[in-house]
């Protein structure tokens, strides 16, 4: 499925203004900690965190959008950079990873809508997208 027609999907279960604001906020929080998870298990230096920043690059790259491709690439090493800073990463990443979680919930609540990803995981992985092209003012 093309980039566009995914962004379409996932717009159509988030309109209503709160549920924009939260996620907003939630999505990015959501993105930083699951990888921030993965980043707290380790064998001999090598995280889980590697394999996945891997798996999102090779999938953002598949849309052959150079924005979104550099825009995710800086973000993930941005994200890996960043855990070096943050105590007891794991169980800080859980705490907002279930907070964002509950805030996504209630905001699809206030929607009136079932979450996007309920009908494909892949909804997860443009999540992070379509917040970034609201933020930017680009339409969906």
């Amino acid at each position: 499925m093309q980039l566009q027609k995914y962004l379409e999907l996932y717009a159509e279960s988030h309109r209503h203004p709160l549920n924009v604001k939260i996620h907003n906020v939630c999505v990015p929080f959501i993105a930083w900690t699951a990888l921030g998870m993965a980043h707290s298990f380790s064998y001999q230096g090598f995280h889980l965190s590697y394999f996945w920043a891997v798996f999102l690059t090779v999938f953002y790259a598949r849309f052959r959008d150079p924005r979104i491709i550099l825009g995710s690439t800086v973000t993930i090493a941005a994200f890996l950079l960043s855990y070096a800073y943050v105590p007891n990463l794991f169980v800080v990443c859980l705490a907002v990873f279930l907070l964002c979680w509950v805030g996504q919930f209630y905001g699809h609540h206030v929607e009136g809508k079932k979450p996007s990803f309920r009908d494909d995981l892949v909804f997860l992985l443009i999540g992070p997208i379509w917040v970034v092209k609201k933020l930017a003012g680009a339409s969906s």
